[in-house]
């Protein structure tokens, strides 16, 4: 389809719609690489509309990212294991991830420029992520091996690293707060500081522009918010429905939103009315707030 201009939204164009909850968006080859988590697929779509399903994968959640040969790496908690896309469309795996913790849920998946990957969720029965300080962080280093680096947060949600790798940033929904850990040389997390707190904010996925400020999506809020270190908003993009995630090149912001049904009904809700948006920064929209 042709993106087509968003009612009500100025500076904001559709470039998909008719999607289940969406995630996970990654600029990759010229495309927008994003999952749909109730389709159980990993779609590509180009800035003229034009889609394609890259892989297929039952997971909920299903989150990914690119190792450094461009390869996608996946979270599936239906194998409680990373595994990796190959050319030919199989996926193969990368590292066994049952043993993190008890009945782990697994979500946000980051990769670094060394082939370390990043994984975060929750050590709560499936579906109940957030209770308590059960969510962690672990690390999945090339050979396999994968070792929890952070522990103690509600409920560990978008993730990002600064371009130099001395940093990893991460939304607690429930905390209200972007949380941000020193990497050290083996990709072990150091004393977590808290890089921004949300007042009443629920930070889903994040992502970093090129001046160094952090764009959160909002569910409940149904936003999209840039803030700079410490909290203070620089703009806020506002949306008809819940912002799950978003990635940001030049002056272009990409947000992937849907309907939230709460999360008792994460399982059966299908009324999602998922799209892919993308927004021009230069216009009304993206403005200074």
């Amino acid at each position: 389809m042709s993106p087509g201009r968003a009612a009500g939204l100025p500076g904001m164009d559709t470039l998909m719609t008719g999607l289940g909850l969406v995630e996970s968006p990654r600029r990759h080859d010229g495309r927008l690489w994003f999952s749909d988590w109730t389709h159980g697929r990993i779609i590509a779509v180009d800035d003229v509309g034009a889609a394609e399903t890259v892989l297929e994968h039952a997971s909920l959640p299903l989150c990914f990212d690119f190792l450094p040969d461009g390869r996608l790496v996946l979270a599936s908690n239906r194998e409680h294991a990373l595994l990796v896309g190959e050319p030919d469309g199989s996926l193969v795996p990368y590292a066994d991830l049952a043993g993190l913790a008890p009945a782990p849920t697994f979500n946000e998946v980051v990769a670094d420029p060394h082939g370390r990957v990043y994984v975060n969720g929750s050590g709560g029965t499936e579906g109940s992520a957030g209770s308590g300080g059960s969510g962690f962080v672990a690390l999945v280093t090339p050979d396999g091996s994968a070792r929890v680096v952070a522990e103690d947060l509600a409920f560990p949600n978008g993730m990002l690293l600064t371009p130099d790798g001395t940093t990893l940033v991460v939304a607690d929904s429930y905390r209200n707060e972007l949380v941000a850990f020193p990497v050290a040389a083996d990709g072990g997390l150091a004393e977590r500081r808290t890089w921004a707190g949300l007042g009443e904010d629920n930070p889903d996925g994040i992502c970093l522009d090129a001046t160094g400020a952090i764009w959160y999506a909002d569910v409940p809020h149904q936003r999209c918010v840039r803030v700079a270190e410490g909290g203070a908003v620089l703009a806020t993009v506002a949306l008809d429905r819940g912002g799950f995630s978003c990635a940001v090149e030049g002056d272009r912001l990409y947000v992937v939103a849907a309907r939230w049904p709460g999360m008792d009904r994460l399982a059966t809700f299908r009324d999602w009315d998922g799209q892919v948006l993308r927004v021009d920064l230069t216009e009304s929209a993206g403005r200074e707030a």
